[in-house]
């Protein structure tokens, strides 16, 4: 009974597109062959001892042996496309037209039509932008238009994999089929893997772009030198690929002996010891903008700051002692107070003298000063870890690099797979691009592929937070895709020019028991110092090229933006510019 039901399924499998007189002959041809298939071959197959297999054959390729015969009877007649045959599985014999509820998502109007005809022009920064703006949404409208068609060859694999349309194709022909369906297939998910690529590579496009307007709105220098250096928009007759390529090296020039560090540099509140480190009767010294200074507690126990030398022989406070919250002279005995006043002349007469000192301010854990003329401001920005993270480590180490190659440094992760083999990049590979993705107006942002997140603090600190699974691996895509984390504080105190004092925090928001651990901050320490001996071998090699000549930031390329950005606003900084670029409002 299966040929009755598959003659139930064919519902009139002959459709008359043009009916004449001429058309009789065919129609009535080809309705006996398809009578005789149905009815005849299968009851009298045996007498007329045709195979089994052959029936087999016909009954399941009816469709398509009815297409051939009318084919034929069309060419014998001279006629094409007279006839087209049908399989019918929708309901009242027609194909039932599915309207996909998804359409309205991919309903988008085609963009080229809108976008603007710059082929072969020199374009300034604005029209660059605008250009990157239409990329942008030509790749959204072409990655719609991918997805579109993995959702209808979809359905065509549903459609050629239907219990009822399986009845009428053979084997051979659903594999065939099923195949072209798997290669369309693959190619239009290489397609939206394309677009992806595109969307990306847009997207860092026009924040590069708008990066660019900044800059360009913030170079206000009137030397022949940045004349040189840069042009305006609307005179521009750079390409946007040449102006891509050139204005970050053309923007930096960091080459020749360190200067003396610019007066509006140290009108800043700097961190300069951790709170833990200074006790009642302790004294720290430090240097900061080539000034010795010396910091102790007075007998309030809030801390402060005075120049490190003697009023009287200049001789160097701190090999003194604290005495009743006074730092005592080990030459004479003279003592000074917090404020530099001195109160107790042993041997002598006692003279109004007073040595010079800093505002001093304790807050966080940290003890800081501001080392500048200008009256400091009310607020000290807050270098706490995250909530839920706990302080691990704090170390300081005096090292012999002027402290903005230091910062170029920490600002730089792409050096890890080349650099810190032996450490914590042990066993990283070295992938096909490194990217750090920021605002176009920011000194904070996150690096690509690696789940870390950095951001630069004016005037001197470097904080991130990096994604861990275990020591020396690296997990997910970002660092809320981490169980776990570490976060660092890095503050690079302008000791000299060819010195920085840096602190050092490291926290974590798991195994807390660690701090319980004896001599844990040792092995911290140790780790921390292999891993900066493995840059300094580095940047001791850039400072001293860098003092005879060479330009450290000759090629910028995509993944320095943060250190060029740092750079940037240096540079303004220095130069007295009204606002300071990528600055967050206060």
């Amino acid at each position: 009974m299966n040929t009755v039901a598959t003659a139930a399924a064919l519902s009139l499998p002959i459709s008359l597109c043009r009916p004449s007189k001429n058309n009789t002959k065919k129609v009535f041809t080809v309705g006996f062959f398809a009578w005789f298939v149905i009815w005849v071959v299968p009851i009298f197959g045996e007498e007329l001892s045709l195979s089994s297999s052959f029936f087999l054959f016909l009954e399941k390729n009816l469709v398509w042996v009815v297409n051939m015969i009318v084919e034929f009877a069309a060419c014998l007649e001279g006629v094409r496309g007279g006839f087209r045959v049908l399989a019918v599985f929708g309901e009242e014999g027609g194909l039932v037209d599915k309207k996909n509820g998804w359409s309205t998502l991919f309903d988008v109007e085609d963009p080229r039509s809108k976008a603007p005809q710059c082929k072969g022009k020199f374009l300034d920064v604005n029209q660059a932008l605008e250009v990157a703006r239409y990329d942008i949404q030509y790749c959204d409208w072409k990655a719609r238009q991918d997805v579109l068609t993995i959702m209808l060859l979809h359905e065509k694999v549903v459609e050629v994999l239907n219990p009822l349309a399986r009845e009428y194709k053979s084997i051979g022909t659903m594999r065939k089929e099923l195949a072209e369906l798997q290669e369309e297939l693959s190619q239009a998910h290489n397609q939206v893997h394309l677009s992806e690529v595109r969307v990306a590579t847009a997207l860092d496009k026009l924040a590069h772009m708008e990066a660019l307007v900044n800059d360009r709105l913030l170079q206000d220098r009137n030397t022949s030198e940045s004349d040189q250096m840069y042009s305006s928009p609307s005179t521009s007759t750079q390409s946007l690929d040449t102006i891509k390529g050139k204005l970050p090296r053309k923007s930096l020039n960091v080459s020749g002996p360190v200067q003396s560090y610019h007066p509006r540099l140290k009108n800043f509140w700097y961190p300069v010891a951790f709170s833990s480190d200074l006790k009642d009767d302790t004294m720290i010294p430090i240097e900061c903008f080539e000034e010795p200074w010396v910091i102790f507690r007075g007998k309030d126990g809030k801390p402060g700051c005075v120049q490190n030398t003697c009023a009287h022989r200049a001789c160097p406070l701190h090999l003194g002692s604290v005495n009743e919250g006074r730092i005592q002279c080990p030459y004479h005995g003279w003592e000074y107070t917090t404020d530099g006043k001195c109160e107790k002349m042993p041997s002598t007469r006692l003279l109004n003298v007073k040595i010079k000192s800093v505002p001093c301010f304790e807050q966080e854990g940290m003890i800081w000063i501001w080392p500048g003329d200008d009256p400091p401001t009310a607020t000290l920005p807050s270098l706490l870890p995250p909530s839920g993270f706990e302080i691990h480590a704090e170390i300081v180490m005096e090292l012999p690099i002027e402290h903005g190659l230091l910062l170029d440094n920490l600002l730089d992760l792409a050096h890890a797979p080349f650099t810190h083999t032996s450490t914590f990049a042990k066993g990283w590979s070295v992938p096909s691009l490194v990217k750090f993705l920021t605002p176009a107006s920011g000194l904070q942002g996150y690096w690509d592929p690696y789940p870390i997140d950095m951001e630069f603090r004016p005037p001197c600190m470097v904080l991130s937070t990096i994604g861990i699974s275990k020591p020396g691996k690296l997990e997910g895509q970002s660092t809320r895709q981490c169980s776990t984390h570490l976060h660092q504080l890095h503050v690079c105190l302008p000791s000299s020019t060819k010195k920085t004092r840096l602190l050092y925090r490291m926290s974590l928001d798991f195994a807390p028991v660690l701090k319980h651990i004896p001599f844990m901050q040792y092995v911290w320490r140790h780790f921390a110092e292999q891993v900066l001996n493995e840059d300094l071998r580095l940047v001791i090699g850039q400072q001293e090229r860098m003092i005879n000549g060479a330009n450290i930031w000759n090629l910028p390329v995509g993944y320095d933006k943060l250190g060029v950005r740092y750079r940037l606003w240096r540079d303004a900084l220095e130069r007295g510019a009204k606002k300071l670029p990528f600055s967050k409002p206060m």
